[in-house]
């Protein structure tokens, strides 16, 4: 069945805000203007606070108070939404932006792949190539521009791609994307809280207090919540090659904001990209779906 074209927009705003959090990050860790821990439990608490306001302000008005979201979401997500929080926030302190998203990304494709084999899902050809296509197109973006990853860092970073792919795949079950969101937030908010008792002592400056907050309540907030509800629409293997478009995403906004000049390189790794996205989604048509 052909993607709707409510689901395709949903997706696209999610890949736009994944690529917001990824600049606010940057501006964030790189100008080292706050610590990995606070900017780990702002970004959570905050996401937390605007999601829960989500979910009440429609039901502001019951006389009985709804207890559903303190039911929803899980500890198992919220564990993996903390981890891969607050790993790709130290790793980000030392790999470069290219080396870090190529090992975050790739980590995250071959966990949905592995995922799809393992449910004994027939992909079919075109989704094998297309997914390999989109790799590729991601390795020659980011890797003329990546730097040799120390062990420790490369290893957090590669976690924390598990760990959002495994956030990702339990969105597939999600009935309401808000409200899980919100729960799993808030779930990990105790992590995010011990994390920084154990990080003491701690910075930051009003910028990145401002940027932790941009990040979390904005851009992962609603980001996750919207990424959530197009899950159940979406193959696992097509989820896991979408996401290889938000280092693409990336560049483009640094040669619409920034002035960044468009190179070869970059027109090669989109078509590559875009390419292998179009196989996959081909693919996704021919077989059917038990993901």
């Amino acid at each position: 069945m052909p993607l709707q074209p409510k689901t395709i927009l949903l997706t696209v705003l999610a890949l736009l805000a994944f690529a917001a959090n990824s600049l606010l990050t940057r501006l964030a860790l790189a100008d080292q203007v706050i610590d990995p821990a606070s900017f780990t439990g702002i970004r959570l608490i905050s996401g937390a606070i605007l999601l829960a306001i989500l979910c009440w302000w429609p039901n502001r008005h019951r006389n009985k108070h709804d207890k559903s979201l303190w039911r929803s979401g899980s500890w198992v997500a919220a564990m993996a939404l903390f981890s891969y929080a607050a790993l790709f926030s130290y790793a980000y302190l030392i790999l470069g932006a290219a080396m870090g998203a190529l090992l975050l990304f790739a980590a995250v494709q071959l966990v949905m792949l592995l995922v799809a084999w393992v449910k004994q899902r027939k992909l079919a050809t075109t989704e094998w190539i297309g997914s390999a296509l989109a790799l590729a197109g991601l390795v020659y973006l980011l890797l003329p521009h990546a730097t040799t990853p120390g062990l420790v860092s490369a290893a957090m970073m590669i976690i924390a791609g598990v760990s959002w792919a495994i956030y990702t795949l339990m969105g597939q079950r999600s009935l309401s994307p808000t409200q899980d969101t919100a729960a799993n937030f808030i779930k990990a908010i105790p992590f995010a809280l011990l994390l920084v008792l154990i990080a003491m002592p701690l910075h930051s400056s009003w910028q990145g207090v401002v940027l932790a907050i941009a990040s979390g309540a904005l851009a992962s907030g609603v980001g996750y919540a919207l990424w959530y509800a197009v899950q159940p629409q979406l193959s696992t293997t097509l989820s896991g090659s979408l996401q290889l478009l938000v280092p693409l995403i990336v560049a483009v906004f640094g040669v619409v904001l920034l002035d960044e000049s468009i190179t070869v390189q970059l027109l090669i790794a989109a078509a590559l990209i875009l390419g292998g996205i179009g196989l996959v989604i081909t693919g996704k048509r021919s077989v059917p779906a038990n993901n």
